[in-house]
Formats: C-alpha cells, sequence, structure tokens
C-alpha cells in the first residue's frame, strides 16, 4: 500500500511551473489532502503521482516519483501524448494522463486512461475522494 500525505499549495503551484500547465481544481484538492497514494478504477490500481515534497525525511522519499519527474518519463515513451500530464501509473505500461483543455495553459478534468500497448486514450470513470 502506497500511503499518501498532505501537500501544500506551494508545492503544487511548483509543480504546475514545471509542467506548464494548470491542474484542474478537483485534482489540486485531491492533492493538498492526499499526495500521492493509491486510486481505483474498474480493474485496475494506480500509485498517484505527488508533487515533490523537499521539507527533507520521509516526504522526499514519499515524493520521489513525483508528477513532474514520472510525466517527463512517460512522455519520452513511443505514442505517448506530448502535452499529456501522467498524474498515476498502473505498473504494467498504463498511465492515468489529464490531456490540455481548450484553454490555454489548462488540464481538461477528464482523466483518460493511456494504454501503453494501443497508444491510445480513453476516457475513464473515477473519484478523486475514492
Amino acid at each position: 500500500m502506497i500511503i499518501a500525505f498532505p501537500t501544500t499549495e506551494a508545492r503544487i503551484a511548483a509543480a504546475e511551473r514545471d509542467l506548464g500547465v494548470k491542474l484542474p481544481g478537483e485534482y489540486r484538492l485531491r492533492l493538498m489532502a492526499r499526495n500521492g497514494g493509491e486510486l481505483s478504477t474498474a480493474g485496475h490500481d494506480w500509485q498517484v503521482f505527488p508533487v515533490l515534497d523537499t521539507t527533507g525525511g520521509e516526504n522526499v522519499v514519499r515524493s520521489a516519483s513525483h508528477i513532474v519527474s514520472e510525466t517527463k518519463k512517460a512522455r519520452g515513451l513511443e505514442g505517448f501524448p506530448k502535452d499529456a500530464v501522467a498524474i498515476a501509473s498502473n505498473g504494467t505500461g498504463d498511465y492515468l494522463v489529464l490531456m490540455p483543455a481548450r484553454s490555454a495553459g489548462h488540464l481538461d478534468p477528464q482523466v483518460q486512461l493511456w494504454n501503453g500497448e494501443t497508444h491510445k486514450c480513453k476516457p475513464v470513470a473515477l473519484r478523486y475522494d475514492d
């Protein structure tokens, strides 16, 4: 089990600056309360990428695989959408992603499942408070 921990608005804002986009409000609230941890969708358990926390000790270790670094890694994969932000992985090559919204600099709140074999995205039903 991956333990989630709270984070701050400043750490989320730093991740957004590094990513060059604003995360959806509902997802930001989820990170504030539970930075990292796990989510479940039909048939999959997902490890959520936290925002980086450099305050020391366990926080650094728990946030080592953070949203910015994991998104950069995922963007290097064949077929991964270049503007997608990876928010979670199931450990089998699939990712939960957020795609750019119509308004520049923002991400659409609809979570997509990017399939590592087909290189396709499809909407997935997900509640951040689960």
